[in-house]
């Protein structure tokens, strides 16, 4: 089988905490990339799942938050400013 050369452009530290990960794991970067590509070949997709990170609890309460606010607006606070918002909160903490 015939090699060729690829070159690809990554970040200085994710290339070298790679390289560190697949010296322990027994193999090289060129190694490591080309079972990427086989497997990625071999299945005819991504080796592994590409998903969003799902939020935490915080985030969702501050989301549904955020949809009563619009909802409901009459329930919450309105400000003038961004200064009079601070005021209030700094007064009232």
């Amino acid at each position: 089988m015939t090699k060729v050369s690829t070159n690809i452009n990554l970040d200085a530290d994710l290339k070298k905490s790679a390289q560190e990960l697949f010296a322990d794991l027994g193999m090289d970067l060129t190694t490591a990339v080309t079972i990427f590509l086989k497997q990625a070949v071999r299945t005819q997709s991504l080796p592994f799942k590409i998903a969003r990170p799902k939020p935490n609890a915080e985030t969702i309460a501050a989301l549904q938050e955020f949809d009563e606010m619009i909802e409901h607006p009459e329930k919450y606070k309105r400000y003038a400013s961004f200064k009079d918002a601070m005021e209030d909160v700094l007064n009232n903490a």
